[in-house]
């Protein structure tokens, strides 16, 4: 899946062919991967797939989950000009964008890490971009939420629309679902928090809802249903996460870190 995620990228960028190479014949050339701001590497799993596709040497002065600094060599390639030359945006643009999301993602990590809450990235991703963006998530240091439907069943608002007695519907979903399978539930308020405990939910999410309130259904699950894992989530952001992880909650999760990344600087130079 990786493999063809990369032969596809390539493909869109290069189309019928490079019209640089019509021109001059290939020679051995070298360039350097050079960063231009701060950052954390993310990419390097794709890259080197692309590598060895395209026959040319990589050499990673970072790796995966590693910090670099403006100024940084991050990584030299050799091989025919052509060559380096044709993949030259391909390979910056898998680099910057895993490591722009990896970058966030550690930002996150850093404020929440003493308090012992987990970061949690969502499917709140791109088209088609799933899975290189949870990658990125995980390499800055989240942990992936669900990769999709079938990873748990998640009773979000919109379900218990539909959903008459929730107790009865989680009872029923335990016979139908696969064993592994979790059962989380969306809680706008402290009523449905409850009420997804007492109906064996094994997750509830906090949704929108402020510190404040999430500590009262904190000692609530610490007093009735202890191993109930809590979730905060909705609208959080680098200036507010700690106050959700001083709340209690196990988890914190947010799609800012994907959709809310900009882009850090890297180039590649031709030596």
């Amino acid at each position: 899946m990786i493999e063809k995620f990369v032969i596809d990228a390539l493909a869109e960028d290069v189309g019928r062919g490079d019209l640089y190479a019509l021109v001059e014949p290939s020679i051995d050339a070298s360039a350097k991967i050079i960063a231009k701001s701060d950052g954390v590497v993310a990419g390097v799993k794709y890259i080197d797939i692309l590598a060895n596709l395209q026959n040319f040497e990589i050499t990673w002065f970072k790796d995966d989950s590693e910090v670099f600094v403006k100024g940084d060599v991050i990584a030299t390639i050799s091989g025919d000009s052509h060559t380096l030359l044709r993949i030259e945006r391909t390979l910056l643009n898998m680099l910057l964008h895993a490591s722009s999301i990896a970058t966030l993602t550690r930002k996150y990590v850093n404020i929440i890490e003493p308090y012992g809450v987990k970061l949690l990235d969502t499917r709140k991703t791109r088209p088609q971009l799933r899975i290189f963006e949870k990658y990125a998530t995980r390499t800055g240091g989240a942990v992936n939420h669900r990769m999709g439907l079938d990873d748990s069943l998640m009773i979000k608002d919109t379900h218990l629309k539909t959903i008459k007695d929730l107790k009865s519907y989680i009872l029923k979903a335990r016979k139908q679902i696969p064993f592994t399978a979790k059962i989380e539930v969306e809680a706008e308020n402290f009523a449905i928090a409850k009420e997804a405990m007492a109906s064996d939910a094994d997750i509830v999410m906090c949704d929108n809802l402020t510190p404040e309130e999430i500590k009262e259904i904190v000692l609530f699950r610490d007093k009735e249903f202890p191993s109930v894992l809590l979730e905060a989530s909705g609208n959080i952001s680098l200036n507010t996460i700690e106050s959700y992880a001083k709340s209690g909650v196990d988890a914190i999760s947010s799609g800012s870190l994907i959709h809310q990344a900009n882009w850090i600087d890297l180039s590649m130079k031709m030596d």
